[in-house]
């Protein structure tokens, strides 16, 4: 026998110790010896719950091979059985494809030993059973809790107007649904793709369920102690008023728990928690501001006076129709001047948001510019009066002091025993250089621009070591005419980034620092300013200085710093961008 993917069998015994799960195949179960083969067709597979005096289950029909729905009463009332095989009978009578399709057969009874009547008794137990479609969807209550602010005016409208016409057929049967309700309701998943996609969950079909509580128009439910008032139907905050009381109920009831319904679906508000206590009415317009033709007909459907309602069906489709005649616009009749009009609105969209985007990049790139220009601007200041003040200091350490002479002496016993072909010799110049490295070094440290991290110690530490090698080899560079040495010493220079705490690129910003000081550096050397001319000035004047030579360290150191701080700024702003954008990260 041909079976779906499951494996397992449910046993539908509500006595049963083990019912779930059975092995495929068995006629009986294993454990109360209940049929599993229901009337020689149906296979239970799976419980799907309990709703009323009912359980649901789904069962495998072996003749059309598809999936349908069980439902088995437990209730063992003549009130509870009568109501069922009402529903039975109104399903197998509807042939709407809003109703869950009954087959005419589809209502049996099983005959199941009762475990509960004494302990080894197996007394027979008859269970009214009904089959139907099967629905693949979700419910309208599953949609609320996906949108839980409430759902979409077009679609609420759709469901409307279908729920309207599934009404329309059972109260052309004189029957009643008279409890509708989002739980109660179900979309139906379209077999096409387009069609799945169309409109949203608008588009997809509505179908009604549970039809357990029908009733024919104009019955009159008993009231009383003594009545049994415990199976009339209600559901708290949409049951209307003549349906709590026990009132006759006719179409009126069934508009009225639809129209509560749309406007929990628009709201996303259970409808007790918005209706007036004094009144009964709902206060809803606020919430979701809709059409108003649209919103006046849902007020009139869940009017508390049933004269107040609509009566039928029909009345409820008429202003429908107008309804959607408005959605679609006075000039739903000349679709030549609707298409311009459509046409040229998205034109205006389409220009204000390009307008809105470039005025956005505009004023962005603006304030980069002015961000980038800052922050760089600072980085030359500090960075240029940090190397002036080291050089300050070094002037004084190294020319006004004994110190700088007794440095320079010990720097070249040691240099001429590391390199014995050394063609100059160092003076108190070295301590010029090192203390604008530390100058310089410590005030791009403190401008604290390009996202670094401040470490003025490590950054001090390079500042020194860098511009002592740069010196080095500017010094070889001007003795010996060789242009690699003032190349080189750009690239000592450039070393001082690396403890600068720079969080990225740190090679890319050091080379470009490197570039740069070389290029500017070979210019004025052509000029004969700096800084060949200016280093054999301060190595021929060993121990005097003049207001020249003074004030050109400082203005050379200055703007060495000033340089550096551009060159970073250049790197940052611009060189690294470029190379991320070209997918170097």
């Amino acid at each position: 026998m041909p079976h779906p993917h499951s494996k397992a069998v449910h046993c539908i015994n509500p006595d049963c110790p083990k019912p779930y799960p059975q092995t495929w195949g068995n006629n009986f179960c294993q454990s109360c010896g209940g049929p599993l083969r229901l009337k020689n067709r149906y296979v239970p597979l799976e419980g799907l719950g309990t709703g009323g005096f009912a359980a649901i289950y789904t069962v495998w029909d072996t003749e059309s091979q598809t999936e349908r729905v069980l439902k088995v009463l437990l209730e063992t009332s003549p009130k509870a059985l009568k109501l069922f095989e009402q529903e039975a009978w109104v399903l197998a009578i509807l042939r709407h494809p809003g109703v869950p399709r009954v087959e005419p057969d589809g209502y049996f009874h099983v005959q199941m030993p009762n475990f509960a009547l004494s302990e080894g008794s197996a007394a027979a137990r008859r269970l009214p059973c009904l089959v139907m479609e099967k629905i693949h969807g979700k419910t309208l209550e599953e949609v609320l809790d996906e949108h839980p602010q409430g759902c979409p005016q077009e679609w609420v409208l759709s469901w409307l107007s279908q729920a309207v016409e599934i009404l329309e057929e059972l109260h052309g049967r004189q029957i009643i649904h008279r409890d509708i309700k989002p739980s109660n309701l179900m979309l139906r998943v379209p077999q096409s793709p387009q069609l799945l996609l169309a409109n949203g969950l608008g588009g997809w079909e509505l179908v009604t369920i549970d039809f357990g509580g029908v009733k024919q128009i104009g019955g009159v439910e008993p009231v009383g102690k003594d009545s049994p008032s415990s199976t009339r139907l209600i559901s708290p905050g949409y049951s209307p008023p003549e349906q709590i009381f026990g009132g006759g109920v006719g179409p009126a009831t069934d508009f009225y728990a639809l129209g509560r319904t749309c406007i929990h679906l628009l709201t996303g508000k259970y409808p007790a928690e918005i209706e007036d206590p004094m009144t009964g009415e709902l206060r809803w317009r606020h919430i979701s501001p809709i059409a108003p033709a649209f919103a006046n007909l849902l007020d009139d459907m869940v009017r508390s006076d049933v004269q107040h309602r609509p009566a039928t069906a029909e009345d409820v489709r008429q202003r429908l129709r107008k309804i959607s005649a408005r959605n679609q616009g006075q000039i739903s009749l000349a679709p030549i001047g609707q298409a311009i009009l459509k046409f040229c609105r998205e034109i205006l969209v389409v220009g204000a948001q390009t307008t809105v985007s470039l005025t956005t990049f505009v004023f962005g790139a603006i304030a980069q510019i002015v961000v980038a220009s800052l922050d760089t601007g600072w980085e030359m200041v500090l960075g240029g009066i940090g190397g002036s003040a080291g050089a300050i200091g070094g002037l004084v350490l190294g020319y006004a002091s004994p110190i700088g002479p007794e440095i320079a002496s010990f720097l070249n016993e040691g240099l001429h025993q590391l390199i014995p072909n050394m063609t100059f010799a160092v003076g108190p110049e070295v301590l010029l250089f090192g203390f604008a490295g530390l100058g310089t070094a410590i005030g791009l440290t403190d401008a604290g621009g390009f996202r670094q991290q401040k470490q003025y110690w490590l950054s001090g530490l390079m500042g020194v070591q860098g511009y002592l090698l740069a010196g080095l080899c500017w010094l070889e560079a001007t003795t010996s005419s060789d242009v690699q040495g003032i190349i080189l010493g750009a690239f000592a220079i450039a070393s001082l980034t690396v403890g600068m705490g720079l969080r990225s690129h740190q090679l890319v910003h050091a080379l470009v620092v490197a570039v740069c000081s070389t290029g500017v550096f070979l210019f004025l050397n052509a000029l004969s300013i700096f800084p060949g001319s200016f280093l054999e000035s301060l190595t021929s004047s060993y121990a005097v200085l003049g207001w020249l030579q003074v004030w050109g360290a400082i203005a050379f150191f200055g703007l060495l710093g000033s340089a550096i701080g551009l060159c970073l700024g250049v790197s940052h702003y611009l060189i690294v961008p470029l190379l991320r954008w070209l997918g170097w990260k």
